[in-house]
């Protein structure tokens, strides 16, 4: 498990938020284990190249998109929008780009298959370094509504 990369989607999703990443109030092992293995949300990453490729996926992200990791996070991070909805996603991303984190997003992706699946919540925020340079963009999703008061910052 890749601890060092998802304490910095926290580090950075807590700079712009004011919250760590969601998690439940009673979890066995490290936070960064349950995030991984068993939150009920999805959380992936990609770098900062010219084509993005995922660099990051969790459990859930994977179940949903129905990849292995290995093959996931060598993709470009476009193909996880059907061709339909790449234009809506680059749009959401420009807007991440500029002001550093968007919310509220629901929309499509597409799982390995080409099957299409709505993901609800979605927040995506720049990935920033230790010393505030941008590393890449991450994402936050739901595969179905966000439970209400199931989750808190910990």
């Amino acid at each position: 498990m890749p601890t060092h990369i998802i304490q910095q989607l926290d580090d950075s999703y807590r700079r712009w938020t004011g919250q760590g990443l969601p998690c439940s109030e009673s979890f066995e092992g490290s936070r960064e284990q349950w995030i991984h293995d068993q939150a009920p949300y999805s959380l992936v990453a990609h770098n900062n190249d010219a084509d993005p490729h995922f660099i990051y996926t969790n459990a859930c992200a994977l179940s949903c998109f129905k990849y292995e990791p290995e093959v996931f996070c060598a993709m470009p991070s476009r193909f996880s929008a059907s061709s339909l909805d790449r234009a809506a996603r680059q749009t959401l991303l420009e807007v991440v780009t500029a002001k550093g984190i968007a919310s509220g997003y629901t929309g499509y992706r597409v799982d390995r298959h080409g099957q299409p699946f709505m993901i609800h919540d979605g927040i995506v925020w720049e990935v920033l370094d230790a010393e505030g340079v941008r590393q890449g963009q991450a994402a936050l999703f739901w595969p179905h509504p966000a439970p209400v008061g199931r989750l808190q910052d910990c």
